[in-house]
């Protein structure tokens, strides 16, 4: 990781913007720490200066409860190189929304695969350069983000021992039979009126997890009306699994 400009939030939490190879991301830290601390990956749906407002402030919660926090711009997003085939997937999409028209799972697969398969190995190696940092010591915990990507991470990556997913981007079919290879703790959030979202398909997915332990926290409201209470309740989850 390189290191460009740091500063710490009026809160006395550390913020760094980092690069890894052509990554870019930020690390939050509590300050000061007297241990090794735990270590959240913050998951978004791409575009990380739009997404920094929502981002700090779960970061901070993270380090008020003790963990430190880090996320990474997605591939295909804000400055980094387009994905191949993205552009044409996202196309096909909107005009398959403005006709009515169901979204098929091939244009599902084409529109979610490749930033799935692109994303994840970058995930793990900016896991290993956070676990080697000063002051940074684990366990690790997933939160949020595209629900596809929290997948994968939770069935590749040892080192994951809890995650909470947010429902709400639509899932190919081979990360549904993926979900059947999950075993850690979960803890899903779901607004039951998002209007991007397919109901059933993210209930579905939740009934596929093989976790023994997996809680389904579902309210009221559209895509941006996540109550303030559910985070509170995914914050207490982490803090029981990783603290």
């Amino acid at each position: 990781m390189r290191f460009p400009s740091e500063g710490r939030l009026d809160d006395g939490v550390l913020e760094r913007e980092f690069t890894l190879g052509d990554v870019p991301g930020i690390l939050w830290t509590p300050e000061p720490v007297s241990a090794p601390v735990p270590l959240i990956l913050l998951g978004h749906p791409g575009g990380l200066r739009k997404m920094y407002p929502r981002l700090a402030a779960r970061a901070r919660r993270c380090a008020a409860d003790g963990f430190a926090a880090v996320t990474i711009e997605l591939p295909g997003s804000g400055d980094r190189p387009r994905l191949a085939g993205a552009e044409q997937a996202r196309a096909d999409l909107r005009r398959t929304l403005q006709a009515g028209e169901p979204v098929g799972a091939d244009l599902i697969d084409r529109l979610i695969l490749p930033l799935v398969d692109t994303a994840v190995p970058e995930w793990r190696a900016v896991l290993d350069s956070a676990l080697a940092l000063p002051g940074i010591g684990g366990p690790v915990g997933y939160s949020g983000g595209v629900i596809s990507i929290g997948v994968r991470l939770a069935v590749v990556e040892p080192r994951i021992t809890a995650a909470v997913l947010f429902a709400g981007s639509f899932v190919p079919r081979a990360i549904l039979e993926e979900a059947r290879q999950v075993t850690i703790p979960l803890h899903v959030l779901l607004q039951w009126d998002d209007e991007g979202n397919d109901r059933q398909a993210a209930l579905d997915l939740f009934d596929a997890f093989g976790s023994e332990e997996k809680s389904l926290n579902a309210n009221m409201g559209g895509h941006t009306g996540v109550p303030q209470h559910a985070g509170e309740s995914a914050s207490g989850f982490f803090t029981r699994h990783l603290g």
